[in-house]
């Protein structure tokens, strides 16, 4: 099938929060890591799901024994909660599960960092090593730099909502483990700027984005993985596979339940597109971004610079603390 196809030549994670789902792929020998977002903890603890209730549950009474302050109790139960379901995915996955420091700290750094080493240390007290775990921060200035603190630390970090180069180069100079650009959001954007709804997959902007954060990241011996998320049809319904061909030999993806079942189910020759040595080659850069660390100036201009990512970066910011605030509410009446 595609799917073993691609498990051959990268790695992959499922894109959700259903155990059942993780456990069946993961038996399947071609799925090794999860993702996890706040939409996913959230549907997860509002599910009424028994399964999840007990997370629930587990994580109201942890809080309510570590502190007497009901805002702080909140905060903790919901932390424990993510826990919870990461620890259960563990059970499932022979990799990292990411786990998200609560994204209205996306432009708090001293925040971020304390709470990705609180996360840490409740897995830890469960038994599971920081290695298999990686912080989930969005890909601001304040989040990049959280990361190269905790990444000193030997905490690995996830920065997501990545929608461009700014992002992805800020990212790998200061070392962090592995970036989740958004293929499909970044097509969005692109299609609704130049009113185009049909793209060959190579003309994709997710896709050519991806690759140029690939081949960018290979030509200059940067260790950060590339591990594009979300994905659209670049030419419309019924191609709904076209940026994940189109981004195959890329290090890592992540890819929802239904979109690895129509991989699973083609048997057709899957080409390899993204391969390291050439990738190195065909970068187009001549030299690193910022003399090989790009500053916060540096940073924040570029990014203005960039409508696709200033623009996405933002929605996709307000999504996840809309999910957040949906849990934090449902969590509070439990206080």
């Amino acid at each position: 099938s595609q799917l073993a196809q691609l498990a051959s030549m990268t790695v992959i994670a499922v894109d959700t929060g259903d155990l059942s789902v993780i456990e069946k792929l993961s038996k399947t020998g071609h799925v090794t890591d999860a993702t996890t977002n706040p939409l996913f903890v959230s549907q997860a603890g509002l599910s009424g799901d028994p399964r999840y209730v007990a997370f629930v549950d587990e994580a109201v009474s942890y809080a309510k024994g570590k502190t007497k302050d009901v805002d702080d109790g909140v905060a903790l139960a919901i932390d424990r909660l993510a826990v919870n379901l990461g620890k259960e995915i563990l059970q499932y996955v022979k990799g990292y599960v990411s786990t998200e420091v609560d994204p209205r700290l996306s432009f708090d750094r001293e925040e971020s960092v304390e709470r990705a080493r609180r996360i840490i240390k409740m897995y830890e007290d469960e038994g599971i090593d920081r290695s298999r775990v990686l912080i989930k921060l969005a890909a601001t200035w304040e989040g990049i730099t959280a990361a190269e603190i905790l990444e000193k630390e030997g905490i690995t970090c996830n920065l997501t909502l990545v929608f461009g180069m700014t992002q992805a180069v800020a990212c790998a100079q200061r070392k962090c483990r592995l970036i989740s650009p958004f293929t499909g959001r970044i097509h969005d954007w692109h299609k609704a700027d130049q009113g185009k709804d049909v793209w060959e997959p190579e003309e994709d902007r997710g896709v050519v984005e991806c690759s140029d954060m690939f081949r960018y990241f290979k030509k200059f011996d940067h260790d950060t993985i590339c591990m594009p998320a979300s994905w659209r049809p670049s030419r419309g319904a019924g191609y709904e596979l076209d940026e994940i061909r189109a981004l195959a030999g890329s290090d890592r993806m992540t890819i929802p339940p239904n979109l690895l079942a129509m991989l699973d189910e083609c048997d057709d020759k899957l080409e390899r597109k993204l391969e390291p040595v050439s990738g190195a080659k065909d970068c187009k850069e001549k030299e690193e971004w910022g003399g090989g660390m790009m500053d916060e100036k540096e940073f924040r201009f570029r990014l203005n610079q960039d409508g696709c990512t200033t623009e996405k970066m933002s929605q996709g910011i307000r999504a996840f603390v809309a999910d957040t605030e949906k849990l934090e509410q449902a969590i509070r009446s439990k206080f």
